[in-house]
């Protein structure tokens, strides 16, 4: 054998192995029923108010309840992460830790247990991302955008499908029935995450992860990066333009329905199909958008999508109650849900790999807070200027969040792209 061939065997055999995307499939399958489970809970919401006599603002306060829980656990889910380590327990953790409230809600008769059991919820959906998404960006650093998107896919799927199961199911069994139900895929799902990342093994050999997943660090070492991290400045702009992004999204599914219902006259029957057209969409969208800010740039696809959001949110105010405001909605669902998988991937690049679950808890943090202020200004436009006047509002707010990553400074990678 010469000694190039020698060579090109020897530079083989260190090669390292090329991932498989099953535990990417895995993890975004989890990600789907953290979904499902608050999807779930908007259709069932209107049958628990009635049985337990609450009024509108007892209704409201329920899901505020669950923003402000979320808003508050996103940071110290964070630094649990990044100071414990064992990223594949603390996902299996997050999906029961969801899944397991709903089988409480069905022995409840109190209202301040069903707060307590919906809070409990989101703290629990809040510990999975900053987990599950530095942890994929950390295994396939050169494809995060595209993984990342795959883990968002799976967000949208549950989002999309959750109010089709249950409208069905519905029809045969009460919501106590259907919440006992519904914690069994999350318990199932949660050994399965713990065998695919390698935390049971069941006799198998322990597959081997990269450090940065399993170990933790001394509160002084973590100290010290916290500092740095808030102070830079890629993380903060990104997150406030991410806290505008989310009040888009957020207002947008609260007053998008009522629009829906109110405004064009449609049955619940084809006002869910129209939220699962807007899902679709973004699920469609997700791929495409991290594709290609791998090879095109972060910046260039999140200026582009925001952009062509606020474009088609204003086309959807101008067209008003024709049938080209349906079609505007599986468009503004493509261009809206393929930002976040890019922003995610984007922040991870511009932080410390050791800080990953605060920088998405920073993220996700800002992300709970606009989803909590923008229904609550978009009622307030609705009431003054008519509900109309709120699809212009969310036309600015996500101009705002264009705004912000126009300060953001170009990563290196793509100066040198630009150069090309």
């Amino acid at each position: 054998m010469n000694s190039a061939a020698i060579a090109a065997d020897t530079s083989a055999t260190n090669a390292p192995p090329r991932k498989s995307f099953r535990e990417v499939w895995v993890i975004a399958i989890g990600h789907g029923l953290t979904h499902w489970y608050p999807a779930t809970f908007y259709l069932l919401l209107p049958l628990i108010g009635k049985e337990l006599g609450l009024d509108y603002s007892q209704i409201g306060l329920i899901m505020s309840c669950q923003y402000i829980a979320g808003a508050i656990s996103n940071v110290p889910g964070g630094m649990l992460v990044d100071t414990v380590g064992k990223k594949g327990l603390l996902m299996a953790l997050s999906l029961f830790w969801v899944g397991f409230p709903y089988l409480l809600m069905s022995f409840t008769h109190s209202y301040v247990m069903l707060l307590m059991c919906v809070a409990m919820v989101g703290v629990g959906n809040n510990l999975w991302h900053p987990t599950a998404i530095p942890m994929l960006a950390q295994r396939f650093p050169e494809r995060k955008g595209l993984v990342l998107s795959l883990h968002g896919m799976g967000g949208n799927a549950g989002d999309a499908l959750a109010p089709l199961a249950i409208g069905a199911l519905l029809a045969t069994f009460s919501w106590r029935q259907i919440v006992v139900m519904n914690a069994i895929p999350g318990a199932i799902m949660s050994v399965l995450i713990l065998v695919s990342v390698g935390t049971l093994t069941f006799g198998r050999k322990k597959k081997p992860v990269a450090a940065s997943e399993e170990t933790s660090q001394k509160v002084g070492e973590y100290a010290h990066g916290l500092r740095a991290l808030l102070r830079n400045r890629v993380l903060i702009l990104l997150a406030v333009s991410s806290a505008f992004r989310s009040m888009t999204q957020t207002t947008l599914l609260t007053f998008l329905p009522v629009f829906l219902a109110y405004e064009m006259g449609y049955s619940p029957m084809w006002i869910g199909s129209c939220m699962f057209m807007l899902q679709a969409a973004g699920f469609a969208a997700a791929p495409v958008a991290g594709h290609l800010s791998d090879t095109m740039g972060r910046r260039r696809i999140i200026v582009t999508s925001m952009a062509m959001t606020a474009v088609v949110l204003a086309f959807m105010a101008v067209a008003g109650r024709s049938h080209a405001f349906v079609v505007f909605i599986a468009i503004l669902g493509f261009f809206l849900y393929a930002v976040r998988p890019v922003l995610q991937a984007w922040l991870l690049e511009a932080t410390p790999k050791n800080m990953g679950g605060t920088s998405i808890g920073v993220l996700f943090g800002m992300q709970a807070l606009g989803s909590a202020v923008g229904p609550i200004l978009g009622g307030v436009a609705a009431d003054h200027w008519g509900l109309m006047s709120t699809f212009y509002f969310l036309a600015c707010t996500i101009v705002v969040a264009n705004l912000f990553v126009f300060f953001v400074p170009v990563p290196e990678n793509e100066k040198r792209v630009a150069k090309i």
